[in-house]
């Protein structure tokens, strides 16, 4: 019973709204455009470095937490975030390897869990 008292409702429910709005919106994408998911997916990983290259959606972020940083915008966002860094300290070079670095963590991850299920998977 102290777990559930311990846990932030109202940040769950934002996570959850705005998680949720992104993925509608990426769904009204796929159901009335003819964009194809890999565009749609494009399209989310370049707003995501736009608006974190501008330094708005850091604002989402902080707003909604996972919600936001979880879905292909904050990916991007992260990749800008993490080029801008590495501009600043290894000069231009830093906008190729910056994303790179700022997001080797989450890639990593994915993949250690890809492999860790794929053996369960049928094809």
């Amino acid at each position: 019973m102290e777990f559930l008292q311990s846990i932030d409702w109202m940040g769950l429910l934002k996570c959850f709204v705005v998680g949720g709005l992104i993925c509608v919106i990426g769904q009204i994408l796929i159901d009335k455009t003819k964009l194809t998911p890999a565009r749609i997916l494009v399209l989310f990983v370049t707003v995501g470095a736009i608006l974190g290259g501008l330094g708005i959606y850091k604002y989402l972020i902080d707003f909604a937490g996972a919600g936001a940083t979880v879905p292909l915008t904050g990916f991007g966002a992260n990749l800008a975030k993490g080029a801008m860094q590495e501009v600043q300290n290894s000069g231009l070079l830093g906008a190729f390897i910056g994303g790179v670095k700022a997001s080797a963590g989450r890639n990593c991850s994915s993949y250690i869990l890809w492999i860790s299920c794929f053996p369960y998977c049928k094809t």
